[in-house]
């Protein structure tokens, strides 16, 4: 897949997944352009890394959960690199584990703020650029959670990733005619920081031996399935989200 004179935004770009991504990118030529809010050496790094490989990127602080920062970071992209082709919206998480009866409304509202408005935040100044050029496409980030509910304490996060899901397929047709094509990527278990963070041994071990394939996927392994649904070989796909959990979600 080739990316080559295009040009490519990572949001949470600098760790996990989304570092994967971002270096998925460069690799197939893109230009590519980096959100990270915590994360500072290492998205210095990840920046140098690309620059020495010979490719383009550009790194961005930004709260992407804040129309201002966020607007603000796409004409960053546009003052460096032009324009803005593709878009994989992958900032995001969990706040905690906590149950219904325990949670807040507060905790409630940042989680969608920080998974569902990010996103909305993202897509909206995205298809701006694209509209213009009748162009673009948009890779979304869901989870497995959404589709089976999350494991304990997860309700908020699951119920913010089932929003991205319907708000993919709505987004991907108002745009269709745009020829903005929206999909998006639902993984299970892999083995970042993040779920090492949120899962205990015990728990990733049992999941590892509920997943057919019995191993942890990688943020490789959703990184390579994110360039393919943004490239030139799934344009006729739009609307989707596509599980990635090593076939964990069949059960």
């Amino acid at each position: 897949m080739d990316f080559t004179g295009k040009v490519a935004l990572v949001t949470g770009g600098a760790s996990g997944i989304g570092e994967a991504a971002t270096r998925a990118f460069a690799k197939a030529g893109a230009k590519v352009a980096f959100t990270y809010i915590s994360s500072g050496a290492e998205a210095n790094a990840l920046e140098k890394e690309i620059a020495g490989a010979g490719g383009q990127a550009l790194a961005i602080k930004a709260d992407l959960t804040r129309q201002d920062e966020t607007d603000a970071a796409f004409a960053a992209v546009v003052r460096a690199f032009g324009t803005v082709d593709v878009v994989f919206t992958n900032a995001g998480g969990i706040l905690q584990r906590i149950g219904t009866i325990e949670s807040s409304l507060d905790l409630w509202q940042r989680a969608f703020d920080l998974n569902v408005m990010s996103t909305y935040l993202t897509c909206q100044a995205a298809v701006k650029i694209m509209a213009e050029k009748k162009s673009g496409a948009i890779v979304t980030m869901s989870s497995l959670a959404a589709m089976d509910g999350g494991g304990p304490g997860a309700l908020h996060y699951a119920s913010s990733k089932g929003a991205i899901v319907t708000y993919t397929r709505a987004l991907a047709k108002e745009l269709g005619p745009l020829g903005i094509r929206v999909n998006g990527v639902a993984p299970g278990l892999i083995d970042t920081r993040f779920h090492v963070q949120f899962n205990t041994p015990e728990g990733r071990k049992a999941a590892v031996e509920g997943t057919p394939l019995r191993r942890e996927g990688t943020a490789e392994d959703v990184a390579n399935l994110v360039v393919f649904l943004a490239s030139d070989k799934a344009a006729f796909i739009t609307g989707e989200t596509v599980q990635i959990n090593g076939g964990r979600g069949l059960y």
